[in-house]
């Protein structure tokens, strides 16, 4: 697929400085159009869909956050930690709204998997299907993300 104008412009406000510090493109030097469509065919090799992906995020998010900044077990195996920062960040696609500055991080037990992601993470895997470019500091591999969080095709 050719990347739009307006895929530009966003691509251009995922740079580093931007809207955060670091970005969201990490040393990916690939057109946002083809970061999406790989993430895009993985999730779909996987038989989910972003949605599912997202949903099972904020579901891990609320559980943590009852642990008030503290980890806490999840049966039936998971211990997750939801930290609160000041402020809020927009999305890079545009659109209303800001997402809290969190950072939630879900250790898999029984696997010994991890991964650690941000409100803006949910927001943009369930909606924009971005999971962030390679080396960027809350990349999430798609494949990694579902095995972690123990999502399968029966979830989506």
């Amino acid at each position: 697929m050719k990347q739009s104008k307006e895929m530009d412009r966003i691509q251009a406000d995922m740079a580093r400085g931007v809207i955060t510090r670091d970005g969201f493109l990490g040393s990916d030097r690939r057109l946002l159009v083809e970061i999406l469509d790989e993430d895009d065919a993985a999730v779909k090799r996987l038989g989910l869909t972003h949605a599912a992906l997202g949903t099972a995020m904020g579901r891990f998010r609320d559980a943590g956050s009852k642990g008030l900044g503290q980890a806490i077990k999840v049966e039936p195996h998971f211990e997750i930690s939801v930290d609160g920062v000041r402020g809020k960040l927009p999305c890079p696609f545009g659109g209303k709204g800001l997402h809290q500055k969190s950072n939630i991080r879900v250790c898999n037990l029984a696997s010994g998997r991890e991964v650690l992601y941000t409100d803006l993470n949910i927001h943009m895997v369930s909606e924009h299907g971005f999971y962030e470019g390679k080396g960027a500091a809350y990349r999430l591999d798609p494949t990694h993300l579902a095995a972690t969080l123990e999502v399968s095709a029966d979830d989506a």
